[in-house]
């Protein structure tokens, strides 16, 4: 009876997660440190052990300097391996040791029981665990190297799949397979993987013993290949110049590169941005390999909590190209070998940081280092999979597409580190010292255009682009298009949106292009089209990915999608911390008021921007005066800055002021809209005429509302010297509905149908039915106008998002909203058309 009393109790078999680990040479490190400094660090060890045990939920089986633990899941014992390697490690490091463990993760089925009290007491263990997993687990941490995580091909996909619950930690951890390996005692071979943080894993090949050996094939052993090798040499030498060795990193066409800091080891500080420069310009021609811009590595560095002029060195250019998605890193450098400067490059391996090819040129003097760069970036280009014929065609020489003065180019890598910080201040002082010292450096005159237009000096950025034009044969291809497409929107402006897809078509990851195609078909009403665009703009590389989250909520909120709307608005402000004035047009297009207000609520009071959003919510829930006093503090605030916004803002307060009832005030500031706008139109630099032309017609538009025909046909008479503006889309939509409105007022309600039932192709302006709407209750077509009723009703998005004047129409647009549910409330129900018709002249009056 006593007997079976004490006799332990086998457990059924478990599945369970192994976990050994060894600290390695512990012996040889007590006599190192002392026997008194031993008992420190071994008590402070097993203080980290219990800590880790608790934090992952491990359950402690044996320990001494080596430990044994059993985990339900293999991805907390993986978290346990990562944080007891990284934290001894640590530990070490304050002592000035070297503290390093090996660990072997395993799944698979154990017995366990529990020793009696009196075993215990002896000094048995409280839990006994056997089985072949446990075994498996003792081969792979005994292979294991020094600082080295091994995963049996059981664990790896478990813990592989479930690394998401580590948070950011787990998307940088390092996967390696090191191939079949043989045990003994085991009679199939086991595949073995390594797993670890960047700086950290060993990520080597772990060393055979007689216990484990790799599980070569026949071809590769020994014997076979010494045998093999006269046949391999003698057809290898045709095989190479026939066929070219595929890369060694598993690089496809459009994947990204991050380019480190320039190694400079001539001691000739000009070399020190420029050559960096160049390197990118050089790379950047490519339309195989994309580069991830500097202004996106320095903000990778600020989620890493590294200052922004941290060195991007082989590890740190690294582990940005893991968290950017890059699939390789280009490490430049430059010296002076043999009375000749040396221009190399090497491409690296982000995930061992191991190179994996090296390619360098020598020239004579410090004028011969562009030349050599374009001979080291092509070839580095075809060791990634590129073929030499899209080399030779995608390329220009660099002193031709930059400039062969050093010192402009230093100064125009110093302008696009400044446009990193988004100084552009500072970058226009470099840009400009770049075309003092060589005024045929097209690219610096075309990073002026983006300077200015970050000052929001449209002017300036006119006047540099045409000095960009003058010597655009000096750009690159893909700069020279985008260069074609600025031009297009101030001498044709026609054909911009169609050269803005085309230069996003033919270079698809270069987000001006992608970012800039969407916002152009969003201003033309091109919701669907815009989303491609759009989507390819957002991506991880995009360092303005903030920006083009704000463009898909605005392409989705004109398709009356708001769930999609919002989820992308969040996330822009989440990004950007930009203002939250598309979320209150959200919530109110869906007639959420409730919601509307408190976002709005948190407005700045201070931008003008925000106050087109406040009025026409205001106008939308009805609180007429509210919305005019709104309207005229966002006028105010507008005009202490100037430029188009004090001129497109003034509309809204003629719109509320007429909603109020003061037709005196909304005459007064109509006609001051039309005079400022088309003033404005004569300006020389004719940077902002496309917004101008859109403001005025805009104003003519509403106008014809109130009764102001003359100042509309004072408009429409000056814009036709501008033929070419009008050929717009977006503006030649506007001209036709103020030309309908006319010929309504005049009492041609056919006319006025037969100029706007073109237009409605799915991408027609909001006032295009509004307008139609009236013809069609004026001509006595009922069912017709209700129908243009019920789609004005369903159309709220658009109404608040449409793009005309910024937003200028935006009060006009809800008003409308509102009218036409009423409107069709009242037809669907069989009111007459003539009652409908008192409401032609005025939209507002019921």
């Amino acid at each position: 009876m006593n007997e079976m009393t004490h006799r332990p109790s086998i457990e059924a078999p478990q599945l369970r997660t192994l976990l050994l680990t060894d600290l390695c040479d512990s012996t040889t490190l007590v006599e190192r440190i002392g026997d008194v400094q031993a008992a420190t660090l071994f008590r402070d060890h097993d203080r980290l052990v219990l800590d880790l045990q608790q934090r992952w939920r491990g359950r402690l089986i044996d320990r001494s300097d080596g430990l044994l633990l059993l985990f339900e899941r293999p991805i907390d014992g993986l978290g346990f391996a990562l944080d007891y390697v990284r934290e001894l490690r640590e530990m070490g490091d304050a002592r000035r040791l070297e503290l390093r463990a090996r660990a072997g993760l395993h799944v698979g089925e154990v017995l366990t029981w529990r020793n009696s009290d009196e075993a215990v007491q002896v000094g048995a263990k409280p839990l006994e665990v056997e089985g072949l997993a446990k075994p498996m687990a003792a081969r792979l941490m005994a292979m294991a190297r020094p600082g080295q995580i091994l995963l049996s091909a059981v664990a790896e996909p478990l813990a592989h799949r479930a690394a998401r619950e580590l948070g950011e930690r787990g998307q940088h951890l390092l996967w390696k397979s090191h191939g079949r390996w043989r045990f003994k005692g085991v009679p199939d071979g086991q595949q073995i993987y390594e797993v670890g943080e960047p700086g950290i894993a060993p990520l080597r090949m772990p060393p055979n013993t007689p216990k484990a050996w790799r599980d070569l094939p026949l071809w590769r052993r020994p014997a076979a290949l010494a045998a093999e090798a006269a046949i391999i040499a003698g057809i290898g030498v045709g095989v190479w110049f026939a066929t070219r060795p595929a890369p060694a990193i598993a690089f496809n066409q459009r994947d990204w590169v991050v380019v480190a800091d320039l190694r400079n080891l001539t001691g000739q500080s000009v070399l020190d941005d420029s050559l960096e420069q160049a390197f990118r310009i050089s790379l950047e021609q490519s339309r195989y390999v994309n580069v991830l811009s500097d202004l996106k590595a320095r903000d990778t560095l600020k989620r890493m909590q590294l200052k922004p002029d941290t060195i991007l060195d082989r590890a740190i250019a690294s582990e940005i190209a893991l968290r950017d998605g890059a699939r390789a890193v280009i490490l430049p450098t430059v010296a002076e070998v043999g009375g000749k400067v040396r221009v190399s490059a090497e491409i690296i391996d982000p995930h061992t940081q191991t190179t994996l090819y090296a390619q360098s040129t020598d020239g004579t003097g410090i004028d011969s280092a562009l030349a050599s760069i374009d001979g080291v970036t092509a070839s580095l280009r075809e060791k990634l999979g590129e073929t030499m014929q899209s080399i030779q065609n995608d390329s220009t020489p660099l002193p031709e597409v930059t400039t062969k003065n050093l010192d402009a180019l230093r100064s125009y890598a110093l302008a696009q580190k400044a446009m990193s910080r988004y100084d552009t201040k500072g970058a226009l002082e470099f840009f400009r010292r770049a075309t003092e010292l060589d005024p045929e450096f097209a690219l610096a005159w075309l990073g002026q255009v983006r300077a200015f237009y970050g000052e929001e000096d449209t002017a300036g950025a006119l006047a540099a682009l045409r000095k960009a034009k003058a010597v655009s044969n000096h750009l690159p291809p893909r700069e020279s298009m985008y260069l074609a497409a600025w031009w297009a929107e101030y001498h044709a402006p026609a054909t911009s949106t169609k050269k803005w897809v085309e230069l996003a078509r033919l270079y698809p990851d270069y987000m001006p292009a992608q970012g800039n195609a969407a916002i152009w078909l969003y201003v033309e009403n091109r919701f669907s089209e815009g989303l491609a665009h759009a989507n390819a703009a957002a991506v991880p590389q995009n360092p303005l990915q903030g920006q083009e989250y704000d463009t898909l909520g605005r392409l989705y909120l004109g398709m009356e999608q708001y769930a999609q709307a919002e989820s992308y608005f969040k996330r822009s402000f989440d990004a950007t911390g930009g203002s939250l004035r598309r979320l209150v047009i959200t919530k109110a297009a869906q007639r959420d008021f409730n919601a509307a207000t408190k976002y709005e609520s948190n407005l700045e009071t201070g931008i003008p921007y925000n106050y087109l959003e406040r009025t026409s919510l205001a106008v939308d829930m009805g609180k007429l005066e509210q919305a005019r006093v709104l309207s005229k503090k966002g006028l105010s605030l507008a005009e202490e800055r100037g430029g188009i916004s004090s001129r497109y803002m003034i509309l809204p307060v003629a719109i509320t002021g007429w909603l109020a009832g003061d037709e005196a005030e909304a005459r007064a500031m109509v006609r001051a809209t039309i005079d400022k706008s088309l003033g404005a139109l004569g300006d020389d630099n004719g940077a902002d005429n496309e917004d101008d032309a859109a403001t005025a017609l805009s104003a003519a538009l509403f106008a014809l509302r109130i009764g102001e025909d003359e100042s509309a046909a004072r408009a429409l008479k000056q814009l036709d010297k501008f033929q070419e503006l009008l050929k717009t889309p977006q503006l030649a939509e506007l001209a036709a509905i103020v030309k309908a409105r006319q010929a309504l007022n005049a009492g041609d309600a056919d006319k006025a149908i037969e100029q706007l039932t073109p237009y409605l192709s799915g991408k027609e302006r909001y006032q295009t039915r509004v307008a139609l709407m009236d013809a069609y209750l004026k001509a006595g077509r009922t069912k017709d106008a209700l129908t243009q009723a019920r789609w004005l009703e369903s159309n709220r998005g658009r109404a608040y998002i449409e793009l005309d004047c910024g937003h200028c129409l935006q009060a006009l647009n809800v008003a409308d909203s509102n009218s036409a549910r009423k409107r069709a409330s009242e037809l669907a129900a069989g009111g007459s058309s003539a009652a409908a018709q008192a409401g032609v002249q005025s939209a507002f009056a019921d």
